[in-house]
């Protein structure tokens, strides 16, 4: 035995002072556990995470093995290239970008005031909020909209930007609860207070201080509000506009094949811009405590 080091029980070394230190791998397998950089894996995680993946990952094989198989020719990649060319794809992709852009900058501008002044001056009303915000859940769509649509003004119904102000009110939910996450992991009290004794009024504590700390708590509001948008069906079809959703499922009645391509893409799409938010959310987190 070397100094300073003692063997005990199934070979844990241990360091100076008795304290213990690693399991050496013969000790790990004689106990029938598995280890990976110092952690312990457990089988069951691995089930859960097999199984979870089966179930989102078939269906989602399932259907882009099936828009591969155009035309019955076999494995191609023709209906992804002939999207571009078919009838009302553009307009539908670029409605949907219009409406993506209106109902995300009028949310953020409703929403994040409202979460800052309700941390700030109302914390007896986040209840109420809470309860105000889960509204457009419990109601249905087909009810909130036929509710819009009977007492909007005509000259509203011709827009679809009527459209925008009801996915703004769908997509309360979501944004309420990404903003006020991001607002109760700030010290927003001690933020406000350092900010205006330095002098800042209340433009630049919004604007500068406050803000910047809630950048991945907007980033996830726009997220959560922008896949809102590009995915909702029910809404845009009983308003009698053709937004991506509803060219899909009307250009299904026609060709399955490219439909199911157009929702692959759209899906692909969507991924891309959630991993593109993360990546700039750690990024920027990262930069900003490596400054503190």
């Amino acid at each position: 035995m070397s100094a300073g080091v003692s063997v005990t029980g199934p070979e844990v070394l241990s360091g100076p002072g008795g304290l213990p230190g690693a399991t050496t791998a013969a000790g790990r397998h004689r106990k029938g556990l598995l280890y990976w950089r110092g952690r312990r894996l457990r089988p069951w995680r691995f089930a859960v995470l097999a199984v979870a993946g089966a179930y989102f990952l078939v269906p989602l094989w399932a259907a882009f093995r099936f828009s591969l198989a155009y035309n019955g020719t076999g494995w191609s990649l023709e209906a992804y290239v002939d999207l571009g060319s078919q009838q009302g794809f553009a307009p539908a992709i670029w409605l949907s970008a219009q409406l993506a852009i209106v109902a995300t900058g009028l949310e953020l501008v409703l929403m994040v005031p409202t979460a800052i002044y309700v941390h700030l001056r109302l914390p007896k009303v986040k209840r109420v909020m809470d309860f105000v915000t889960s509204l457009p859940i419990v109601v249905p769509p087909v009810v909130l909209i036929l509710g819009v649509l009977a007492v909007a003004p005509e000259k509203l119904k011709a827009t679809p930007f009527l459209l925008a102000l009801e996915y703004v009110v769908l997509a309360v939910p979501l944004s309420w609860r990404a903003l006020d996450a991001g607002v109760r992991a700030l010290d927003v009290h001690t933020l406000v207070d350092a900010s205006r004794s330095l002098g800042g009024g209340w433009a630049v504590t919004v604007l500068r201080v406050l803000l910047p700390n809630m950048r991945v708590a907007i980033l996830s509001a726009t997220v959560l509000t922008v896949a809102l948008v590009l995915g909702e069906f029910t809404m845009a079809s009983l308003d009698l506009q053709q937004t991506f959703p509803t060219w899909i499922y009307v250009y299904s009645q026609s060709n399955g094949h490219v439909s199911v391509a157009a929702a692959m893409l759209s899906l692909f799409v969507t991924w891309v811009v959630l991993v593109g938010v993360s990546a700039l959310a750690g990024r920027r987190g990262g930069r900003e405590i490596a400054l503190v």
